[in-house]
């Protein structure tokens, strides 16, 4: 992009005009249209919650983007009598401009403080069950970082600043880009082109030998001479690809863990077509039992270490109990849950997204194909972190006409798998919303009914401390429902970072109890030791802990050389698959 000393500001002005008038069109339909997004049934339900014949939260943003067009004097009176002492730094407003221009200045003061303020009448509400009042604080929250005046190109000094030392030419070529993401129907996190898989991204060594339908079994090299006896088969979500434990190299949890010595086996989910639509909670219980034992017989072993990360590791209890029902239990050795719930009665913000519009529209979603566009729930899962994942890019893309700084993780965020539509809802159902899993007999897999007190394998269970998809109070309930042996490790950071943290990057930290036992989780957090860095090490001495046996890394300990043939070199197909 050229820089430009001579600018006209006439030309500017029309860009800038012209390009929030474009924004706010935009940015209007597709909250508009229930299609984008089943979570968008979630502001209407809060409002009317909170004003049953009143206008929806839908309205209050359209209304205010009326407001920011319009101009912002109304601002200035609601707040005059609240000043920007007591507030919290804020990140948006970390320029220099909007301390050094007074204007932009009180316009930031203004809108922190009339937000710190609407966000104190959700409390104040009479009349609310606390459901209700959850649904009504998020579509507050999610609005008013929506009408941040950072947002808007004639409200924000920097885009001010950019778009006059290029000419406009930010503007227009950020329109370019919010075009382009229109029409792909996902927002840009990170610039195409920058990370490819195999290349920089899940490139740890290893070969594909077993697939059906539904996945392909990743079985990787090993590096040391020795490996332990017992195999680990780690089960990633299938909302979303399994390379996020195979980032870059120096991320890579898989990489790592075949530097310890184990001998490490990888489930790749195939993005849902037409061809597995019907699939159901069956299919994934049936698919990891069967990956087990592929394992198990390929090796000539009798038990495997597990890990079940997100939604794969709820599915993992499924399997726990379900192999207990029938007397299977001695398969699995151990199971390690990232982030994994199985007690939905406080899982957090996504519980607000479970109502009947939300199931309508989801239905509606999958009517023709029965496969629901990973995007949607994409869009989901970036709503509830807006101000960061939503926000952040419309300033950074579009009007300041810059490209996303390559990160592999948000390649990976945005690199999304499509869902067997009628699955999905059956989970959200029985489980998110009626919280069946804890009830004995509740559900039944394959004709056996499962009770997670029978689950007695050895677990080790990772919550991480600002998780906002699978909160900690959430992850820990499986401390009070299984019964065998189980160590509760908190991590810091959240739902990625709290589980992608390398010992070689010296960040962040977690807590364990050394000895004895916590009823709660606030009494875990009173007794809990506090270890700088990463968890990586504690995880793999709990593992060796559990039978420290090593064997030759030979045979069917190299990918391809056993009874299962290699059909392609790891990641695999399915992993490139849309």
């Amino acid at each position: 992009m050229t820089e430009r000393n001579d600018p006209d500001f006439t030309d500017i002005a029309a860009a800038m005009g012209r390009a929030q008038q474009l924004w706010m069109e935009a940015w209007a339909d597709s909250f508009a249209d229930h299609a984008k997004s089943p979570g968008m049934g979630l502001a209407d339900e809060a409002g009317d919650a909170a004003r049953p014949t009143g206008p929806g939260a839908m309205d209050w943003m359209q209304a205010g983007a009326e407001a920011w067009a319009k101009g912002l004097d109304q601002w200035r009176h609601m707040v005059t009598d609240y000043a920007e002492a007591g507030l919290k730094p804020d990140r948006r407003f970390a320029g220099e401009q909007w301390e050094a221009n007074p204007v932009f200045s009180a316009l930031k003061q203004q809108y922190l403080a009339f937000s710190s303020k609407m966000a104190e009448t959700v409390d104040a509400v009479e009349g609310l069950d606390e459901d209700a009042r959850e649904k009504l604080r998020f579509s507050m929250r999610e609005f008013l970082d929506a009408m941040s005046p950072a947002n808007f190109p004639l409200t924000n000094p920097e885009v001010i600043q950019r778009a006059v030392e290029t000419g406009g030419d930010s503007l227009s070529e950020g329109m370019a880009r919010m075009l382009g993401d229109m029409a792909r129907g996902q927002i840009t996190q990170s610039p195409e082109g920058a990370f490819e898989l195999g290349v920089n991204l899940a490139t740890t060594p290893g070969k594909v030998i077993f697939e059906t339908p539904m996945y392909q079994l990743i079985h990787y090299a090993p590096t040391t001479d020795k490996v332990l006896e017992t195999p680990l088969v780690i089960f990633p979500p299938w909302i979303n690809r399994f390379y996020i434990l195979d980032l870059t190299p120096e991320k890579s949890f898989v990489r790592w863990a075949v530097e310890q010595g184990v001998s490490l086996f990888m489930v790749s989910w195939k993005s849902a077509d037409e061809s597995i639509a019907d699939v159901t909670m069956d299919d994934y219980v049936g698919a990891q039992e069967e990956a087990i034992d592929v394992v198990r017989d390929l090796l000539g072993v009798e038990t495997v270490h597990t890990i079940g990360y997100c939604v794969a590791g709820t599915v993992l209890a499924m399997t726990l109990a379900y192999l207990a029902a029938k007397g299977d239990a001695d398969k699995v050795a151990s199971a390690t849950f990232f982030t994994a719930q199985v007690d939905f009665s406080e899982a957090g913000d996504l519980k607000l997204f479970l109502g009947d519009e939300t199931m309508t529209t989801l239905e509606q979603l999958t009517a023709e194909t029965g496969v629901l566009d990973g995007r949607v729930l994409a869009a989901t899962f970036n709503a509830l972190r807006g101000r960061d994942l939503i926000w952040n890019y419309v300033v950074n893309n579009y009007w300041m006409g810059k490209d996303p700084r390559p990160f592999d993780l948000l390649h990976w965020n945005g690199d999304v798998t499509n869902l067997p539509g009628e699955w999905h809802r059956d989970y959200l159902q029985r489980l998110y919303r009626d919280n069946l899993m804890v009830e004995p007999g509740a559900i039944e897999i394959m004709g056996r009914p499962i009770d997670l007190t029978s689950i007695e394998t050895p677990l080790y269970i990772q919550a991480g401390e600002q998780d906002h998809i699978a909160p900690a109070p959430s992850v820990w309930k499986v401390m009070d429902h299984a019964r065998g042996p189980k160590r509760f490790l908190l991590a810091g950071s959240g739902h990625i970072a709290g589980v992608v943290n390398p010992p070689s990057a010296n960040k962040y930290h977690f807590s364990v109890l050394e000895t004895g036992e916590a009823a709660s989780l606030e009494e875990f957090r009173d007794k809990a030791t506090r270890h700088e860095g990463s968890w990586w090490p504690d995880w793999i001495d709990w593992i060796k802990g559990l039978g420290g046996k090593t064997v030759d890394a030979k045979g069917a300990r190299i990918p391809g050389k056993g009874k299962r043939k290699a059909i392609e070199d790891a990641p695999g197909r399915y992993v490139k698959t849309r």
